[in-house]
């Protein structure tokens, strides 16, 4: 258990030093670019001391900013990182230094496209780095799909494929107009079959032609964006990857590899019958029956007021048997930005439901985010995570909260629009009471994962 926690600890402070890196340097370069000087460069913060700190000798007597006018060092409070940049109102709160009469190169000197494009620089630098993330992942380990036919408990369908169309949860995609779905292009194969005449599938071992309407692609669309539900998506059986400390699962017999085929009376052999049943018994008392080396057994727990049991689920892409497209380096490029827009799309549309009870509870800080790294140290699932949360913090900075980039940037907007600069006593006051706001949320989360250990 404790080699574990240093494990996911380990791949966590990695994964959290290389995107701070990269997005203080997105504003240092930018601000460099621009000839405003720089004065500290740090991987985390570093209240009262520093575990390390460099500072290059000043060659000649130019005025102009150099790298050399830059501390550079690592905190010891790994909370974040910062780049403290001349004349400007930040974390810092640097007020003697505002004080002084204004330097050509500082920060509040420059126009204000010139500030915007400093303060977007390392939300920008963020996302590049994702999409570099995702593209080295498609030229590494390529694309990996699974045909249909080796989705072994069939698809999942939405109300109106069912009820207007004739699909059954299960059924086995085979063909359209006798020509084999591909399923290596998801979204084309899903167009196709909404635009066949006749669907194949293979149903309780025997094979059905269903008759598709006219115009299907287009009254089955105009459905689903109503219900906000996809079209289909692939059942599959739920095997418990982890087990979740401080979540009711710890505390039964559940562990890695179990496979749950019943909850109390109820054959749950697939996630869809088997979320359906949690949400029926949130808070309750049940019983859950599980698959280990072949063998029936069963265990007792209480489930969270959620409806939840806290258990890791096996990936998909690890129970079936699996199919890989490649990708060269050019072609992996394109598909690094395609991956990084998804996820972006994905996670902006998720992120409505934080305002939620649910959502809130479920909130986590750093014990959350580490819990999302393997119990052992694997490279495809390191870069993984790692592109998803630089792709959530390059959103997350650019939100309008004050101390935020995104806070800088709403200023900066205001001036380019109005022309007139806020004073230095809003932006102070804006960003005190962003960085109370921040810590407070950081408090929030750290707390619940805190509470959820010890309590749950």
């Amino acid at each position: 258990m404790e080699s574990t926690f240093w494990i996911k600890a380990a791949q966590l402070i990695a994964a959290f030093a290389l995107l701070v890196i990269v997005h203080e340097f997105g504003h240092y370069i930018f601000a460099r670019m621009f000839g405003i000087k720089v004065e500290k460069f740090y991987l985390f913060f570093n209240p009262w001391f520093s575990l390390f700190k460099w500072k290059p000798k000043k060659k000649g007597n130019s005025e102009r900013p150099s790298w050399r006018d830059t501390e550079y060092g690592i905190g010891w409070l790994p909370l974040g990182g910062y780049c403290k940049i001349a004349g400007m109102i930040d974390e810092s709160m640097d007020k003697e230094q505002m004080a002084q009469p204004m330097k050509s190169w500082e920060f509040r000197a420059k126009p204000a496209w010139q500030r915007l494009l400093v303060m977007v620089a390392g939300v920008l630098f963020n996302f590049l780095l994702a999409i570099v993330i995702y593209a080295g992942i498609a030229y590494t380990w390529g694309d990996k799909y699974i045909n249909f036919e080796d989705a072994e408990l069939g698809m999942q369908f939405s109300e109106p494929a069912k009820t207007d169309l004739g699909f059954c949860d299960g059924d086995i995609l085979l063909a359209a107009d006798g020509e084999r779905l591909d399923a290596s292009d998801f979204a084309l194969a899903t167009q196709t079959l909404l635009e066949a005449k006749t669907v194949t599938v293979k149903r309780n071992g025997s094979t059905i032609d269903l008759q598709m309407p006219d115009n299907a692609l287009v009254k089955i669309s105009k459905k689903l964006k109503d219900t906000e539900s996809m079209f289909m998506a692939y059942r599959f059986p739920v095997v418990v990857k982890d087990v979740v400390a401080g979540q009711p699962a710890a505390s039964s017999s559940l562990k890695a590899g179990d496979r749950i085929v019943a909850i109390d009376t109820v054959k749950t052999e697939a996630w869809d019958t088997f979320n359906k049943a949690l949400m029926e018994r949130k808070d309750k008392d049940i019983n859950i029956t599980y698959l280990r080396n072949g063998k029936e057994e069963v265990t007792s727990l209480h489930t969270s007021e959620a409806g939840k049991i806290g258990i890791q689920l096996t990936p998909i892409d690890e129970i079936f048997k699996t199919q890989t497209i490649e990708y060269g380096l050019l072609e992996s490029v394109p598909r690094g930005v395609e991956i990084g827009v998804d996820r972006l799309t994905s996670y902006v549309s998720q992120l409505k439901y934080i305002f939620t009870k649910e959502g809130a509870e479920s909130l986590g800080g750093f014990g959350a985010i580490g819990d999302m790294f393997p119990d052992s140290w694997d490279w495809y699932s390191f870069w993984v995570i790692t592109a998803f949360i630089s792709v959530a913090l390059a959103f997350m900075n650019i939100l309008p909260i004050p101390a935020l980039d995104g806070g800088h940037v709403v200023f900066v907007i205001y001036e380019m629009i109005t022309g007139k600069q806020a004073s230095e006593k809003v932006l102070e006051v804006a960003t005190t009471i962003g960085l109370v706001l921040l810590f407070a949320l950081l408090i929030y989360a750290n707390g619940n994962d805190i509470y959820r250990f010890f309590f749950k």
